[in-house]
Formats: structure tokens, sequence, C-alpha cells
């Protein structure tokens, strides 16, 4: 009966040690503990172990470049990937702010060593500081994201979720707005410098893509667009189409090259490079969400600016609707014109 008993007590310790793991409660927190995603572990940068120089896998790749950014761990999923978070100044934006950063299960795989993958920068709605909501595991994005490119629906995508604001009292529409911190520089050069730094990453194009809700959504949305040769994809969920920050007052030049549906013209007018905008809007949000969406749709997608839209029924205004949806065809979309990693043969 005693060694039943002490079984049990042994086995229910197991259980409750491996769900306080999950839940990152008390002893089994790894929260604030340094996180290694391989970079600097060799003389190219990361990849291999034991000093050697890493050898990509083919011309496309980037390997590590270097210096290694002094990652935390800010959460730990399930299946033991971590979460990490580093304060970076933009060395081009001169903006200081949090970067979140995850990499699926599949990055350490050993086939993949010298692969580089794709990123997708994650933008949050609302403020979007002093933190990314999307670097939470309570949204599931990080899960699905392994989930769906388990499931052959997606490709195993780097996240890297920046601060989207420098302050919570306005929106800066991901945009150098004159006289404001930099917040367009800070998401299209230098949180993609950090995670090349720190990543095997892919050097063109069709290995970088943003994703965002809301306002979030906005500024990824307009990323692409202005930004083709470096960002080939987004995925934007209930975004705002034109720039509406109060603090473009005074700017109308610099808010309309900042505006979508000029620049979508502009791509439009020069014949590319090709883009792909998945929306997905929620039946359930304001009305004008969704006619501002199919507007730019009927107007704007053509030519090299090609888009798709999922109406989302009885969908809110709200991450944890968007999260789920991706799956149903956005997720696909997007990596269906992007690359993905090569297996060492």
């Amino acid at each position: 009966m005693w060694t039943i008993v002490v079984a049990s007590i042994a086995i229910l310790g197991l259980i409750t040690g491996g769900v306080l793991k999950y839940l990152e409660i008390g002893p089994f927190s790894k929260k604030g503990e340094p996180v290694s995603f391989g970079q600097g572990s060799d003389k190219g940068g990361g990849g291999q172990a034991g000093g050697t120089e890493a050898k990509p896998a083919d011309s496309k790749t980037l390997m590590p470049t270097g210096p290694a950014a002094n990652f935390k761990n800010a959460n730990t999923l399930g299946d033991g990937t971590e979460i990490g978070v580093v304060t970076l100044t933009g060395k081009k934006s001169g903006f200081t702010g949090k970067v979140w950063v995850w990499a699926p299960k599949q990055y350490k795989d050993p086939k993949y060593a010298k692969s580089g993958f794709p990123v997708m920068i994650a933008l949050p709605g609302g403020p979007g500081y002093p933190n990314n909501y999307w670097m939470g595991t309570d949204l599931g994005l990080q899960q699905n994201i392994s989930k769906w490119s388990q499931e052959g629906k997606s490709l195993p995508f780097i996240l890297a979720m920046p601060v989207l604001n420098p302050d919570d009292k306005h929106y800066y529409d991901g945009s150098d707005i004159p006289g404001q911190a930099k917040m367009g520089t800070w998401l299209t050069e230098d949180v993609p410098e950090l995670v090349k730094q720190n990543f095997r990453t892919l050097k063109s194009r069709d290995g970088w893509c943003f994703m965002g809700s809301s306002s979030g959504g906005f500024a990824g949305f307009k990323a692409v667009l202005k930004h083709p040769d470096k960002f080939k994809a987004v995925i934007a969920s209930g975004p705002d189409i034109v720039p509406d920050s109060p603090l473009w007052a005074g700017h109308e030049k610099e808010k309309q090259e900042n505006n979508p549906e000029k620049l979508a013209q502009h791509l439009i007018d020069t014949k590319g490079p090709d883009v792909y905008v998945a929306f997905q809007v929620g039946t359930a949000e304001p009305p004008i969400v969704m006619s501002q969406v199919k507007k730019f749709q009927a107007q704007y997608g053509k030519g090299p600016v090609h888009t798709m839209l999922r109406e989302i029924p009885g969908g809110k205004h709200n991450a944890k609707t968007y999260v789920p949806n991706m799956g149903e065809g956005l997720i696909q979309y997007i990596s269906e014109h992007m690359e993905g990693p090569t297996p060492s043969s």
C-alpha cells in the first residue's frame, strides 16, 4: 500500500511540475533567464555547434551576422520553444524599444541547421506599447504557427514582435512623422536587422512579411506597399486603410507618402514588384472597416497588388478572432508566395 501511495505522490508531483512549468509558475519559471537561438556559436554567427564555421545550405541563406543580442526569456511554450526579449536601440531610427522573438521547433532541427527561415514581423493593435500583445501565449499565435507548419498550411516563420509605438498617448501610423520618433524606420530597418544579426534568414524579400491587427494591420500593410523591395506579403486584420494620426498635422506631403492608396497606385503605375495582401475582417466589426477594405480591393487590387479577403462570420475586432481565422486561407495564401527553409540533402 505504501508503495502505491509513494508512487502516486511521485506521479502527481511530475504532473504538477509539468503543469507549473507550462504555466511558468514559481521555481519552474525560466522568465528572465538567458535565451539562445544558436547565434554566436560559430564563426559564421550561428547554426553549427562545436566551433567550426557553418556554411549556408544554399545561396538564398544569410547566416547570422552578429553581434548576438542578449535575449531573456519572456515566455515558454508547451513544446519547449521560448519567446525571448531584448531592448534594442535602432541604429537607423535612434529609437529604443523592446523586441520579442520566437523561432519554431524546426529552427533547431538538424536538417535545417544550415538553412534560412522566413520572418514574420507581428504587430499588435491598440497602443502596442510598452508591450506587444503577440508576445503572450494566451492568443496562441506561436502555437498556431507551429500547428499550421506541421500541417503544411504555413511556412515555419520566425516571429519578430516589436513595440509598435513609442508611447501609449498617440498612434504613429508605423511611420517617420516629422519631429517624432522614426517608427517607420524602426519597423522596416532596425527590427529586421536585429533578426538578421541573430537568426538564419533568407536574403531576398521572399522570406520577409508582416502580420498585424487594427493599427498594426495598417502599419504592416503600409510597410509592404512602401518597401516592396524588402517585404513581399502581409496579413492585415481589421486594418485602417489610410493614415489618420493627429501627429500628421502640418505634414500633408509626408502623410500622403505613407498612404497605402497612393503607394498601391504607384506600384500599379510602375508595374511592380508583386506584393500579396491577405485581409480579414469580422462581420461584427464596425461596418466602415469592411467597406474600406472592399473599396481598396476594388480600386487597387490589380496588377502587382494581389489581394484576398476573408470575411469572418460573426467575427469581432480583436486578436482572439483573428488568430484562429488566419488558418482559414490567409496563412496558406502568403506562404504559397514566399520562400521556406531548405532541408539538408
